[in-house]
């Protein structure tokens, strides 16, 4: 999907990620293609192709639901006459699960439909599950969790609205929309100071930030006037020594092998952010079902 990204905020607050419907409907269709082929074959030889159903989504483990747009295009591409009713809000913490959709319509479509629908819906939700978690982890620290660009292609933009649904914080969209400065483009640039130095001259309009990975490293990221620090891989000492030294002059995030057992100590050092990859790359799909009800 081509990138939306939102407006620089100097302090990333929330901002839900714009979806471009257009795009949805595209990705749907190839999703959809990818699954159907020719033909759902055991359909054809078992569902009348008069027959109508009531088809009923529900959660079964605790979590946070998000994607019910993409689920619902993809019934709708099957059989535009769908009626749909939602029976979950989209972002809400559900400990007990329950029902998430019901649709009626074409029990075929119904059924062609229904592994894309689901497969959208669980990924997304188990996402947003996942954030929810780590925002939990994190209450009353005053850390704020950020997503990464570790996201499956070609569903950035999903996946970071899913992101936002949990709680979490976009980081950057793209290699558009922010510099960062990593471990590697300081060395091509000759330097933390002078890498900052030139993304601040050549970019003012743009959020800069630059990956640290000793004192040196901060204090030469200071020098310069980084507006934003990434502690990279730091253990939790070497974090309270740098929000020490940072003292408010920048804002700073930590980032490197963090677990949802390990977000809450991270948190406590002062720290105002922490990546974690894990959201997109490794989030567990929620579970969810789908029961066919034959109408007469």
């Amino acid at each position: 999907m081509t990138p939306a990204a939102p407006p620089p905020e100097a302090d990333r607050q929330r901002v839900a990620p714009r979806l471009d419907p257009a795009q949805l409907d595209a990705l749907v269709a190839r999703a959809l293609a990818e699954d159907l082929g020719d033909g759902d074959v055991t359909v054809a030889v078992t569902v009348p192709a008069e027959a109508r159903a009531l088809a009923r989504i529900r959660q079964k483990a605790p979590g946070v639901v998000y994607g019910l747009e993409l689920a619902e295009r993809t019934f709708r591409a099957l059989d535009p006459d769908v009626r749909i009713a939602r029976r979950v809000e989209e972002g809400r913490w559900r400990e007990e699960g329950g029902p998430v959709l019901e649709i009626e319509g074409r029990a075929g479509a119904l059924l062609s439909a229904e592994r894309t629908a689901l497969n959208f819906l669980g990924r997304l939700s188990g996402i947003a599950t996942l954030t929810a978690r780590c925002v939990r982890a994190l209450e009353g620290t005053g850390a704020r969790v950020l997503d990464t660009r570790k996201t499956t292609p070609g569903l950035r933009m999903l996946e970071k609205a899913a992101v936002y649904a949990g709680g979490g914080v976009n980081h950057r969209i793209g290699l558009f929309d922010e510099v960062l400065i990593k471990e590697n483009h300081a060395a091509a640039a000759g330097g933390v100071n002078v890498a900052v130095r030139r993304a601040k001259a050549a970019y003012p309009h743009l959020p800069v930030e630059v990956e640290v990975r000793d004192f040196a490293e901060l204090d030469e990221a200071l020098a310069a006037g980084a507006p934003r620090i990434m502690l990279d891989n730091m253990d939790l000492a070497t974090m309270r020594e740098a929000v020490a030294r940072v003292g408010g002059r920048a804002s700073l995030e930590a980032s490197g092998g963090v677990t949802l057992e390990t977000l809450r100590e991270i948190g406590s050092t002062g720290v105002d952010f922490i990546s974690v990859g894990a959201l997109t790359h490794s989030a567990p799909a929620l579970d969810l079902s789908l029961i066919l009800e034959p109408l007469p």
